[in-house]
């Protein structure tokens, strides 16, 4: 009996330490996807590493944009505010061809103009709104003729600056547009 006992002993023994052999590599090996309750297998599976979620996200995806069209994004962004565009150009007023390379100077305080010109046109109020302010940068553009070069700015910098700051006065006189 004794012989029988120790058997059984030896292979219990041989079975809780392949069982315990068998947790050892399972959990030192990479997890693997399980199952979500209740879905096919051709549906979804829980990942359970970040190299998997990204799998499992990037699939999830293509499998959508194959049967739904997204939505196209809208190439232009809506309208700037006629504050932001304002705070721009007054953020050019400390600003000249001596303070800081000429033709940056002169060519962002164009490019802010024409910003502030579009704001102003795009306002819900209407560009009648701003009928000075517009008028002012269209007697600039005639000027300049289409032309931004630096060559031609600096050919005008008297009127640049000019328009810049008649308009910073129109629109220190007009807060409730810009705040």
């Amino acid at each position: 009996m004794l012989t029988s006992s120790f058997t059984a002993s030896i292979r219990g023994g041989a079975v809780a330490l392949a069982a315990l052999a068998a947790l050892c590599v399972s959990c030192s090996a990479e997890p693997k996807p399980q199952p979500l309750p209740g879905a096919s297998d051709s549906i979804a599976t829980v990942p359970t590493s970040a190299a998997e979620a990204a799998e499992a996200a990037a699939s999830a995806e293509a499998a959508a944009g194959a049967t739904t069209t997204p939505a196209e994004p809208d190439p232009t962004p809506g309208p700037e505010k006629v504050r932001d565009a304002f705070a721009g150009l007054q953020a050019t007023l400390n600003d000249s061809c001596a303070t800081s390379g000429c033709a940056y100077f002169l060519g962002r305080v164009h490019d802010e103009l024409l910003r502030l010109d579009r704001a102003m046109k795009a306002d819900p109020k209407g560009p009648g709104h701003f009928p000075e302010p517009i008028e002012l940068i269209a007697e600039l553009e005639a000027e300049l003729g289409g032309d931004s070069s630096f060559e031609n700015l600096k050919k005008h910098e008297t009127l640049l600056v000019g328009t810049r700051d008649k308009i910073n006065t129109w629109m220190q006189d007009h807060p409730d547009d810009y705040r």
